[in-house]
């Protein structure tokens, strides 16, 4: 009986074969039939097949998963050798006609320093004026914008001050007169014996003095403006002009305009009459930041671009470098004088300018369109060796030249083939793999 058990639980064991259980005694497996035992088996063979078959079928499905999931993940392509740092892409004929390959280049990067600021006048050239002595103002010749030339008449005041200054003119010249036929006279009589000597000395002294304080009167009408010739025209009239004239002291275009007929105007007191800039300079006032001040000098070049004028560059040099940091904004004051012969820039127009710190430094180079900045901001360049396979590589890139050249300080060696134009689509077709 054991026997016999045994090898009916090995039947079962094998996959419930309907052939050995038809061998096993009724009796020792306790009393089943024959028939019942056999459907039991029978249905037991069938769930453990069909748990085999959906195991099979289980484990060949997460295999067709995992292919077609590989199918669809687009591996980082390496360079032979399988550095992942080296990463590269196979372009067509036909995809090569997208990019433009050269080689590295040497040339000579100028270390610039570059600012923003606002146009001013040069307030060393610009000159408010005013009358010397106080007067109503009878006539303004000049408008706002005129253009303007040193000694130009621009207003005239009647000035109380010149009127005293040719009245004393007029009476010392009187007195002058008078003192000087005195003399003559005693000194005749003197000659005649009816004069004494000290007669001759007394009237010597006045006539000298008001020699001397006809002199004086002269030049007292003088410093109002007022020419030898005009002078002399006052004393042969004996007819006084209180009518004061106050030239330009420079060239340059009115900027501000007070005068009108009717009003008083007071030497110093402001508003001025008129106000005249000289426009052929004007100053750039920049506030630098903390970190770059120290690169400044007086004397340094500078380059001057305003928006309005977007194809003209204005010259100039550094004249000021202020002596502190405002503490407030860590920023330092540095002015500059530009020439402007055409008149072109205009006070609070907003600059940028650009100051050069030194000599040129040689340096390789590759055009800005063949640099790619990364996310992470690093720096790439595409260089080939064959013009068909691109391999992407870390570079450090130095001073940006305004003509389109950036300056590569590491990553490149000179004559190695890089992509001049174009980089940004290589870098793309890698993040798409080959179905970019």
């Amino acid at each position: 009986m054991p026997e016999t058990t045994n090898r009916g639980r090995a039947s079962l064991a094998a996959g419930g074969c309907p052939q050995l259980i038809g061998k096993i005694d009724v009796k020792v497996l306790g009393g089943f039939s024959k028939q019942g035992l056999l459907k039991s088996a029978l249905a037991m063979s069938i769930v453990m097949g069909v748990a085999a078959f959906a195991g099979s079928r289980y484990f060949a499905n997460s295999t067709s998963v995992e292919a077609a999931t590989t199918g669809r993940t687009i591996p980082i392509q390496t360079a032979p050798g399988g550095d992942p740092a080296l990463q590269f892409v196979d372009l067509t004929e036909k995809q090569l006609g997208a990019l433009k390959i050269g080689p590295v280049e040497q040339r000579s990067f100028e270390v610039l320093k570059t600012a923003v600021g606002t146009i001013d006048f040069n307030q060393n050239m610009l000159v408010q004026v005013f009358s010397q002595y106080p007067g109503k103002i009878l006539k303004a010749f000049f408008n706002l914008g005129d253009e303007v030339k040193q000694g130009d008449i621009l207003f005239t005041i009647d000035s109380p001050d010149l009127l005293q200054a040719e009245s004393q003119l007029l009476a010392s010249a009187g007195v002058l007169e008078l003192q000087t036929r005195t003399l003559a006279r005693a000194t005749q009589l003197l000659r005649a014996g009816g004069s004494a000597q000290k007669d001759v000395d007394q009237a010597t002294s006045d006539q000298q003095t008001a020699e001397g304080n006809f002199k004086a009167a002269k030049n007292a009408v003088r410093i109002f403006g007022k020419t030898d010739a005009e002078i002399e025209q006052i004393l042969a009239q004996r007819k006084v002009d209180s009518t004061l004239l106050v030239p330009s002291p420079i060239s340059g275009r009115i900027i501000t305009r007070n005068a009108a007929p009717g009003f008083l105007t007071q030497p110093g007191n402001a508003p001025a009459p008129y106000s005249v800039a000289d426009l052929s300079t004007m100053w750039m006032i920049a506030n630098v930041i903390e970190t770059d001040a120290p690169a400044y000098r007086l004397g340094q070049e500078v380059q001057v671009k305003v928006p309005a004028y977007p194809d003209a560059t204005f010259h100039g040099h550094v004249t000021t470098v202020g002596s502190m940091i405002d503490p407030n904004t860590h920023r330092q004051l540095v002015r500059s004088e530009i020439a402007d012969p055409e008149h072109l820039l205009r006070p609070g127009m907003f600059a940028s300018f650009v100051i050069r710190m030194g000599d040129p430094v040689p340096s390789l180079a590759v055009p800005v369109e063949g640099v790619v900045r990364e996310g992470d901001g690093t720096m790439t360049v595409w260089v080939t060796a064959d013009r068909r396979r691109f391999v992407k590589r870390t570079a450090k890139v130095g001073i940006q030249q305004q003509a389109g050249w950036s300056q590569i300080l590491e990553g490149l060696e000179p004559g190695e083939l890089v992509v001049t134009d174009g980089a940004v689509f290589l870098s793309n077709k890698l993040l798409l793999g080959a179905d970019g």
